[in-house]
């Protein structure tokens, strides 16, 4: 029996996060820049060229001590090895042709005379050179090569303040673009998703199977539509409103629905949001969280998984955990400081209210709690119908019928069906989804996908003693579940399946239990009877078989040695850490009568399995050969085949 998960189905929501505009792209943003540096560059390169090419002429080394001696210098000036002058205004065109001199198709008046001249010394020195400077009366200046005390810091700090600036600049166009997608530099803002007001609508048409639900969330949206009704005669709507019931039956949807009606804003977001690895960020967000919606007031803000972040603080072994405790702290503090005058409903759901913090359920925060419940038949009708408005249906679809076969199963489970119908549909070719299709949807639900197993003779017997055991057990039993089909094609991870319709049950007898058990424990008994040893296939029967049987015993109360006292059950919340630290509430002597009990249900079950077993043992043997033929039987073919052994 698959878990109950939702009550209907949504249409798809659109949604934005809180927060400003996206920035343009970070990375087109520094091409640009990229591409203007290297321009700047690029110009700055150009300059430097033009103006050298205006600056003083080069001379070699030799053309210059040949001015020398021939007394057409005037003055230089020596830094290092670098050596710049003048030359008489008569030598200049002299100078001018010489260094032309060779080159073809140019004249002495090629290019204009330089007004000074440079040249290097060579790297080994010429220890004559002064000597020949004196002889001929140029006039020597020297120049040191350190630069100024100004030049030296421009050098040394220039560098630094690009990094520096590079880094800011790079930093603040990092944080803009993270911060409008809610990035590292904006953690402590809120995630709450806000639904629009050109959303499509959910109403409450669109949720099915939570009557009593509906009832309870209708005064939540009819108070935001007219508050002042409700304020006049003095009465205060909840501040807090915890949904509850097993996962996907319909929380978050009945939420959406109810903003949807009231026609206010609406903000949703899961409780793991709150979480981060640094103390403190979960309480940021949270305020934040409040402040958009009281800024839009009256709204709506709806916070699932709500267990997530509102456990029993200091509960566990390693004690209370920061952040979660101090995100707990700020939701509580932020739902006592609203005023009269906002209307600010917080809606939470979550799956288990047992684990929630007692600050949490007091008057004044979610003081009203509305309980979700697995959907009945008609609930499932209507169910499918909403999931299947939308779709082809062929005539032969009777969906009362499919809500009488899906006992167990939630919303979503019914959504999941559906889905998988038209798949099989749509995979075969067909236009339109048919009964056959439904029917092998829950198989695969329920029993698995079918498996490719290339089974033995030996061991496709000994399956299919057991699931006849299992089908037998079933139809002789008084108040065992309906029998609805019998397979041995591997399916999941079992080897084979034997199928029960159970009726919607609120309340289980003893009798029902006993017999469920019998059901249970019949494939081992069967294999037993017949083979005279038992396989490992019973290993899933066995485990229920025990479970039911210790519940049974610690929490019904239906032992005879123990009376009517319940025992705290080992199985229950073993994520808190409560049972390690908590002693056992029974003595030894008590805990090994409990397993006296156990031991004695499931072997008294068993003897009578075996008596009826041994009794029916030609209808079990017709029943094994049926399906070793057709591997499959459905509950008219049992019928017909047991009555055939009457």
């Amino acid at each position: 029996m698959k878990p109950d998960q939702t009550s209907g189905q949504a249409p798809n929501q659109g949604t934005s996060n809180a927060g400003p505009a996206a920035s343009p792209p970070f990375f087109n943003t520094n091409w640009r820049l990229l591409l203007w540096a290297l321009l700047a560059l690029g110009v700055m390169l150009y300059a430097v060229d033009v103006a050298h090419r205006g600056g003083p002429r080069e001379l070699t080394y030799t053309q210059f001590k040949q001015d020398v001696r021939a007394g057409e210098v005037t003055d230089i000036t020596i830094r290092d090895q670098q050596i710049q002058g003048h030359l008489k205004t008569s030598a200049q065109g002299s100078s001018s042709e010489s260094s032309s001199a060779g080159s073809p198709g140019q004249g002495k008046s090629a290019s204009a005379p330089a007004p000074s001249f440079e040249t290097t010394i060579p790297s080994f020195g010429d220890p004559k050179l002064m000597a020949l400077l004196e002889e001929n009366s140029v006039n020597i200046k020297a120049e040191s090569t350190r630069a100024a005390w100004w030049q030296q810091l421009i050098i040394t700090m220039l560098p630094w303040v690009l990094i520096l600036g590079l880094i800011f600049y790079f930093s603040k166009q990092m944080q803009q673009r993270m911060s409008s997608a809610g990035g590292m530099f904006s953690f402590g803002r809120s995630k709450a998703k806000r639904f629009r007001e050109e959303r499509p609508e959910v109403s409450m048409e669109d949720v099915a199977g939570s009557d009593n639900a509906k009832r309870e969330l209708n005064e939540i949206a009819d108070f935001l539509r007219d508050p002042a009704r409700y304020r006049s005669v003095g009465a205060d709507i909840p501040r807090g409103v915890l949904m509850v019931g097993p996962p996907g039956t319909g929380k978050t949807l009945m939420a959406k629905a109810i903003a949807s009606g009231a026609g206010v804003p609406f903000f949703s977001i899961g409780g793991s949001e709150f979480i981060e690895m640094f103390v403190g960020v979960g309480a940021s967000r949270v305020r934040d969280m409040f402040q958009q919606a009281k800024s839009e007031s009256p709204s709506i803000i709806f916070i699932d998984e709500l267990d997530s972040i509102g456990r029993a603080r200091g509960a566990g072994l390693g004690g209370g955990h920061d952040e979660r405790e101090q995100t707990l702290n700020q939701i509580l503090s932020e739902m006592d400081g609203f005023s009269d005058r906002e209307s600010v409903i917080v809606l939470a759901a979550t799956n288990r209210p047992d684990v929630l913090d007692p600050a949490l359920m007091r008057p004044g925060r979610f003081d009203r709690q509305v309980t979700f419940e697995r959907p009945h038949k008609e609930a499932r009708k209507a169910i499918l119908s909403i999931h299947t408005r939308n779709k082809p249906l062929a005539d032969d679809v009777d969906l009362a019928k499919v809500a009488g076969r899906t006992v167990g199963f939630s919303g979503a489970d019914l959504a999941n069906l559906v889905n998988e119908a038209a798949l099989l549909t749509a995979r075969e070719k067909r236009k339109r989804i048919a009964m056959e299709d439904f029917a092998q949807a829950r198989d695969k639900l329920v029993l698995g996908a079918k498996r490719e197993e290339v089974l033995g003779e030996d061991e496709q017997e000994v399956i299919a003693y057991h699931e006849s055991g299992h089908a037998l057990t079933a139809v002789l039993l008084p108040n065992a579940d309906p029998l609805d089909k019998v397979t041995i094609i591997p399916r999941g991870r079992a080897l084979g399946a034997t199928e029960q319709v159970p009726e919607d049950r609120y309340n289980m007898n003893q009798s029902y239990l006993m017999d469920r058990l019998a059901v249970m424990l019949g494939g081992r008994e069967a294999e037993k009877l017949v083979f005279e040893q038992v396989s490992t296939g019973a290993e899933q029967d066995l485990k229920q078989a025990t479970s039911l049987a210790r519940r049974m015993v610690l929490s019904w109360g239906m032992s005879e040695k123990l009376g009517p006292v319940a025992f705290r059950d080992g199985e229950q919340r073993p994520f808190l850490g409560r049972e390690m630290a908590e002693p056992r509430e029974y003595s030894d002597a008590t805990a090994k009568v409990i397993d006296d009990e156990v031991r004695g249900i499931v072997v008294s079950v068993e003897e009578k399995v075996d008596q009826i077993l041994e009794a029916n043992r030609g209808r079990l043997q017709a029943l094994a050969e049926a399906l070793l033929d057709h591997e499959t039987l459905g509950s008219s073919e049992i019928d017909a085949v047991l009555q055939d052994r009457m």
